[in-house]
């Protein structure tokens, strides 16, 4: 993964490692993997970008008078999937759709953020590098082979053995990782009984999200094959920390990073601090879409590590937006709202449209926070500038219509079906009698 591959050496990976299956691999609006599965004798079909799919029974695509929709494979996205069969093993193609007339469908999530990315490079850098830390949990399967709420371990940050039971499972998703290509950084047990984190290099934009979604899968996989379930769900249970996904950004410039200036503050360069100042400005606004689902705002609480408010800082791990400490080519920017249940396509277009919506107009950021924000009083909070992230998906739908530049960054095709599918699931929520409301009610009145 990571470099220019060939259609002659495709093939010749195919034939050495007996692969018989080819999936056909993209993302919906919501963030799900979808696929089509292929025998090998249609490969060059799909190469030669003529294989078609109803694009009107896929979340937030087209209406089913127009579904007739194109899979484009990117053939540097090619990967064969380790744990699949000896007697013929799957492999896999990251795939664009396309309309039948042979243009870019704006309702891609990857397509949308290329679209994005142009925007960057007419301002004159040439990469938007992202490192994300997807944080998940681990759940026993039942009788059934369901999904339980029973943790496989009660571990806390950093554990081992015995107490981190999940050690053996987390260890065998970095070795198929490896096997694939990502190189891994980090793993270990997160905070919260059950939760853990591994972390995979940095890239650029298109290529990260493209990982973000195959580690998914891989960790799915195999968990599973341990007897758990893996989630991404932000907050699947009270009283612990939620799942997060840390995203760590950097604008490039012929292989220089261009938010490190040796003699600025905090040897931060301009376009770094314009940056921030576009990510705080619009922070309100793309929530909406970094974290997407009404429980989300269950993590996005205080007391449990995940930031509560818009704010700033390079020695704080309270506010909103983080600057670590390194340097140089390790330069960036960390926004710790954003969730795993992000569409991560989206997501990066969203940020990258806000970051460079402060470049381009040259913003400057509020002052930095260095206190305990989760210990300020609201006042104290206001006389500072301090905002609250929306504490509800519908609060902040409402920001993300306001805000004219995220609108623009997702199109109007996938705003307005997101739009429409998010309003949707407020109102499914919103009118569902939940049993707290019975526990709390039902008896006293």
């Amino acid at each position: 993964m990571g470099k220019r591959i060939t259609k002659e050496e495709i093939l010749r990976q195919i034939d050495e490692e007996n692969v018989r299956f080819i999936r056909l691999q993209f993302t919906d609006m919501l963030g799900i993997i979808k696929n089509v599965e292929i025998p090998l004798s249609q490969l060059e079909k799909a190469l030669d970008n003529k294989m078609m799919f109803d694009g009107s029974s896929i979340e937030g695509f087209v209406r089913i008078e127009e579904s007739d929709m194109y899979l484009y494979p990117d053939l540097d996205s090619f990967v064969v999937f380790p744990w699949t069969s000896d007697k013929g093993k799957v492999a896999r193609f990251i795939c664009d759709i396309y309309n039948p007339d042979g243009t870019p469908f704006e309702g891609c999530p990857r397509y949308n953020l290329k679209r994005n990315l142009k925007k960057m490079e007419e301002l004159g850098f040439d990469a938007f590098n992202i490192g994300t830390e997807p944080e998940f949990f681990l759940f026993k399967l039942d009788e059934k082979g369901d999904p339980s709420l029973e943790l496989n371990d009660r571990g806390g940050y950093f554990d081992l053995a015995p107490t981190d039971l999940g050690e053996n499972c987390r260890r065998d998703i970095v070795l198929e990782l490896e096997e694939m290509g990502f190189e891994i950084e980090a793993s270990h047990h997160e905070g919260a009984p059950g939760q853990h984190e591994i972390d995979f290099k940095y890239a650029d934009a298109v290529k990260h999200a493209d990982d973000i979604q195959t580690f998914k899968l891989v960790v799915k996989t195999i968990a599973r094959k341990h007897n758990l379930h893996a989630t991404f769900m932000p907050k699947p249970l009270f009283g612990v920390n939620g799942s997060g996904m840390h995203v760590n950004m950097s604008l490039f410039k012929n292989g220089e990073n261009m938010f490190f200036d040796k003699q600025g503050d905090m040897q931060l360069s301009d376009v770094a601090f314009q940056f921030t100042a576009g990510i705080m400005k619009h922070a309100t606004n793309f929530t909406a879409v970094t974290n997407p689902t009404v429980n989300s705002y269950k993590r996005l609480v205080p007391g449990y590590e995940a930031p509560s408010y818009v704010a700033w800082s390079a020695a704080n791990r309270s506010p909103l937006v983080r600057i670590p400490y390194s340097r140089g080519l390790s330069t960036r920017i960390e926004v710790r709202s954003v969730d795993p249940a992000a569409n991560p396509y989206m997501a990066m277009a969203v940020l990258l449209a806000a970051g460079l919506d402060g470049v381009e107009n040259k913003l400057t950021p509020p002052a930095a926070v260095d206190r305990n924000i989760y210990v300020m009083t609201r006042a104290e909070r206001e006389e500072n500038g301090i905002k609250d992230l929306p504490s509800t998906l519908m609060g902040a739908l409402k920001e993300l219509e306001q805000d004219k530049v995220i609108v623009q960054a997702l199109g109007d095709h996938l705003y307005e079906h997101f739009m429409e599918a998010k309003e949707i699931e407020w109102d499914m929520f919103r009118t569902t009698v939940h049993p707290w409301e019975r526990e709390q009610y039902l008896s006293t009145y």
